[in-house]
């Protein structure tokens, strides 16, 4: 029987998400089209669409496995291309408070280092290899078209490279746009509330420079993560290796501790670090490229899930639902793995006589339950700093004392330490934190004096 659940799909976007939808939806449709608004690269380049493109960027294991059942082989296309793999655990020095470094371990698997544009040019050229999938670039969209009810989306109205006014009709559209603006105009259009949204205000700045891998590299590690000290103005850094031998540093800091972008500038700040080993490892390497800064003012999740109406032939994906601190690289994962729910969700409705038909509130609601676990791992450390806005989570300080006891707890048993980096990679729920025999040690580890 067929999957075949509509005639033309409209994916808003050709980001990750945009992408990792694309691919999800070919199956389904016999036609997925792509607007792009920016002009999209031949080769592994930064692109104006994506601002923060030029800092270090990761694919946590569940996204990266999302990108696998997307595009079968996809971690071998990362490796032709250049990634490099980094044993998860065992090959990025881990520096946090207390514990300079942590305990390195080999926990099970391998994760790949590389540049932004490396990881989007990778996901696009499979995309490209789908018949039924076309990507336009350098097309705005304006809005969304709504059919005669006004009460559901049929397509959308565009302007194409040349600037002339166009439509295309949609059984579906998906908002993975990043601010997910189209969707909400909609809403306003047709009298839909929004969705409320809980925001958390951590006023991040960060600069990044490249950087040739010296001979003398140190050979213990591939990568190096700093931890701040925590509180008011606390400053970080995470540097890795990039495809042609480069590696990649960013530093950073909050509330106004922003790091400069001159040379003399960027190396002072490295060097005022907690730590110095990657001032040490940088402090001589020769520099490549201009140094590129960024501002994130705050992450904001909309929460779709808790409205009551919602109109028929649209959804929005990735950062339209969930903006993510990116400190902790999360968004291109979460991305992924919401098009693998949107592609099983619509496995599931192709044998139903109106499959788009209660589409909305059944992806809403795998997605809640899918961003608990990133939503709940930034926003938990990010309230450590006072000047941090927003709502702090409910029993936040019992759930920060609960976090130091459980690092410390990781620290000795290798098996802790591998759930810990399994929930923090998107492969298991931070539920499994709820287990009766974890908690009891935990709480031996806080009353430890």
């Amino acid at each position: 029987m067929s999957n075949i659940v509509g005639q033309q799909v409209v994916v808003i976007g050709a980001g990750m998400g945009g992408l990792s939808a694309a691919r999800a939806l070919a199956d389904h449709f016999e036609r997925v089209l792509v607007l792009e608004r920016d002009t999209l690269p031949a080769e592994p380049l930064d692109r104006a669409g994506v601002p923060q493109g030029r800092h270090v960027h990761g694919l946590l294991a569940g996204g990266q496995r999302a990108l696998g059942e997307l595009f079968p082989g996809f971690e071998g296309d990362l490796v032709r291309a250049g990634a490099v793999p980094c044993r998860v655990g065992l090959d990025v020095r881990v520096e946090r408070p207390g514990f300079d470094p942590f305990p390195p371990r080999d926990l099970g698997w391998d994760s790949y280092a590389m540049s932004r544009p490396l990881i989007e040019w990778t996901v696009r050229r499979r995309v490209e290899e789908c018949a039924s999938i076309e990507l336009r670039q350098r097309c705005r969209v304006q809005e969304l078209v709504s059919g005669d009810n006004a009460a559901g989306v049929i397509g959308v109205r565009y302007t194409d490279p040349d600037g002339r006014a166009d439509t295309a009709s949609a059984d579906l559209v998906i908002d993975a746009s990043g601010r997910g603006t189209p969707t909400l105009d909609f809403l306003d259009a047709i009298g839909y509330s929004r969705p409320e949204a809980a925001t958390i205000g951590v006023d991040l700045a960060y600069a990044t420079a490249v950087f040739a891998i010296p001979d003398d590299a140190p050979g213990d590690w591939k990568g190096v993560f700093c931890f701040g000290p925590g509180g008011h103005g606390s400053r970080g850094s995470l540097m890795l290796p990039l495809e042609g031998h480069r590696w990649i540093a960013t530093v950073g800091g909050r509330h106004g501790d922003n790091p400069p972008g001159d040379e003399a500038g960027f190396m002072a700040y490295a060097q005022s670090l907690r730590t110095q080993t990657m001032y040490n490892a940088i402090k001589h390497a020769k520099r490549l490229g201009d140094i590129a800064r960024f501002r994130f003012p705050e992450s904001a999740y909309r929460h779709y899930d808790h409205l009551e109406n919602f109109p028929r032939g649209v959804l929005p994906l990735g950062d339209a639902i969930c903006c993510f601190n990116p400190v902790y690289g999360q968004g291109m994962s979460v991305a992924a793995q919401e098009a693998r729910v949107l592609a099983r969700l619509l496995e599931a409705k192709a044998r139903d006589a109106d499959p788009l038909a209660g589409l909305a509130p059944a992806f809403f609601a795998e997605v809640s339950t899918l961003v608990v676990t990133p939503w709940a791992g930034a926003a938990i450390p990010d309230f450590v700093h006072p000047d941090t806005r927003g709502e702090r989570p409910p029993n936040f300080e019992q759930s920060l004392k609960f976090g130091v006891a459980l690092t410390k707890l990781a620290a000795r048993d290798p098996a802790v330490h591998k759930l810990t980096a399994e929930v923090q990679h998107l492969l298991k729920p931070r539920s499994v934190y709820q287990d009766p025999e974890l908690v009891q040690r935990v709480l031996a580890v806080m009353g430890e004096t």
